[in-house]
């Protein structure tokens, strides 16, 4: 079993377990010589989550108790994750079973399901992981069942973004009820966590960028892989056609090493690659002699300065630095992927959220059972806030059979013609350089003020086309904002399954530029262990 282990964990090409600038091989380095063991590591990280820095942030919901957890055991030893504490989105099933000491949930972030469900099993995405021995420090914040674009309307309040706060470094940026930064939504706990540097990882979910624009906000590597290489079993569905489970690390090594152990078929999964890639690693040489494509669509109405500039300068220093040819390219129904995007959305949230009726699932309210659609409504609207009402009318409005052709028919053919500009992109470029947000992350007071419908439009300007062509992303940060000292960040895109040439590229973006990682220096980050 030892050696299927090893085998199946085997370092890629270029991928070795002391270069780069990763994160997880050097606590790895440091557990497998003795300087800490995994279990002071556990203690030491749930004890950072709980302190007045930790809790602060508003990342996590629950947390493990390691007083009620065995020491760490063996399973995994030999893998780079052995003994790594991560954290999981709460839309993720988790059994307590499989995590001692962290009770079984999947709240969503919702009151739907914050009482009484408990799920009798955990997500395969999370049980590889346990299975390479990393263990689940606890589960995350987010806006409820994934719809939104800031963490920001969610059960258990908003996250604080940790850069340019007083929470993780001198800042004199000031820290109020309201005037703080958002860390960006679905998933701004995994976000925030991982860049506070209390988990060395995270899963989250993207359905059409719900990991990378955190991670392009909180200045960290977000990968969304190509749809069906990770499997979603024991994801909580929002928009099954679209949903990701992505990853959150400091490092683009990181997000690899935490790819390769998810990666692969499942039989609880039907639309999972039947076969298991190949591990994803980089090398300078994949990078050598790549075309990229600089598609105008991406710059957007609204979009800052200094995001241009982000992007500039990197498609400058790919032809400057490493001679690669970058070429303009046109993705011409891009403009109305959002359009195609917000119809498709809404009518699968509305079929996933008919489930939540307080019989069978969610939340019931007393004293509201005079008739069963009296029942119905109290549930509902004690349930859900505004956000998923809304999406759940407009869903039901598409799908009426007066309104089918004109709406859901012509967002799918939106659809398709997406999917045929990239795969025609493709054939004259092997990868596309983008911005990842319109913006840099925007104050709490700011984002609310907006309405809602239009704060997710915009937040998803750069990403969900991404997840209508089903293709594999990478969100990196290359820069800090002048002024406001926030991070910014640009896009790789791939063709399907080329994980390993976006990984590539961005690995090469990454030397060049030598993002000041808060990991690196929070308070709260567990690398001061490995001082």
């Amino acid at each position: 079993c030892e050696s299927q282990l090893q085998s199946r964990m085997a370092t890629p090409v270029g991928l070795s377990h002391g270069g780069g600038r990763s994160i997880i091989n050097r606590i790895a380095q440091a557990i497998s010589s003795g300087a800490i063991t995994p279990d002071l590591l556990r203690s030491s990280a749930v004890a950072a989550c709980r302190s007045s820095v930790g809790s602060s942030l508003n990342a996590f919901v629950s947390l493990a108790e390691p007083q009620h957890q065995p020491p760490v055991a063996n399973r995994g030893h030999g893998s780079p994750l052995f003994g790594l504490p991560i954290a999981v989105k709460d839309n993720f099933c988790t059994a307590g079973c499989d995590t001692p000491g962290l009770a079984g949930s999947a709240t969503c972030g919702s009151p739907t399901l914050a009482e009484n469900f408990l799920p009798s099993y955990t997500a395969t995405s999370v049980r590889r992981l346990l299975d390479e021995g990393a263990w689940l420090l606890g589960k995350t914040n987010l806006d409820p069942f994934g719809m939104g674009s800031g963490c920001s309307d969610g059960l258990h309040g908003p996250v604080r973004n940790p850069w340019r706060s007083s929470l993780c470094s001198s800042s004199d940026a000031p820290d109020s009820a309201t005037n703080f930064y958002i860390a960006g939504g679905s998933s701004g706990g995994s976000a925030a966590a991982v860049a506070s540097g209390l988990a060395v990882g995270a899963l989250a979910s993207d359905t059409g960028g719900s990991s990378r624009i955190p991670a392009a906000f909180c200045g960290i590597v977000g990968l969304k892989p190509t749809y069906g290489r990770v499997s979603r079993h024991g994801l909580v569905p929002l928009v099954n056609a679209l949903d990701c489970v992505s990853i959150m690390a400091n490092t683009v090594a990181d997000a690899c090493l935490l790819l390769n152990a998810m990666q692969g078929p499942d039989e609880n999964d039907s639309t999972c690659c039947p076969v298991r890639p190949e591990p994803v690693g980089w090398s300078d040489k994949l990078a050598a002699g790549l075309k990229i494509g600089v598609p105008a669509e991406f710059s957007t109405p609204g979009m800052s300065a200094s995001v241009l500039d982000a992007w500039s300068s990197a498609v400058t220093h790919l032809e400057s630095d490493l001679g690669l040819t970058c070429l303009p390219v046109s993705l011409p129904h891009t403009p109305l992927s959002i359009k195609a995007y917000s119809v498709l959305c809404c009518a699968e949230v509305a079929s996933n959220m008919a489930r939540y009726d307080g019989i069978e699932f969610g939340l019931r309210v007393r004293d509201s059972e005079n008739s069963v659609e009296s029942l119905y409504t109290a549930n509902r609207l004690a349930g859900f806030n505004s956000v998923i009402r809304s999406r759940v009318l407009a869903g039901n409005y598409f799908l009426l059979r007066r309104n089918y052709k004109a709406y859901y028919e012509q967002a799918r053919k939106v659809w398709c013609l997406i999917k045929e500009d990239f795969d025609r992109v493709f054939q004259s470029v092997d990868l596309l350089v983008c911005p990842a947000a319109v913006t840099a992350a925007p104050t709490y007071r700011d984002f609310v003020q907006a309405d809602n419908r239009y704060r997710t439009s915009t937040m998803d300007l750069c990403t969900q086309s991404v997840n209508l062509a089903g293709l594999p992303s990478i969100v990196l940060p290359t820069g800090l904002e002048e002024g406001t000292g926030l991070p910014l960040a640009v896009q790789v895109i791939g063709p399907a399954m080329a994980e390993a040439r976006v990984a590539a590229l961005a690995a090469s973006l990454e030397s060049w530029a030598r993002f000041p990682l808060l990991a690196e220096s929070s308070e709260c980050s567990l690398l001061r262990l490995l001082d």
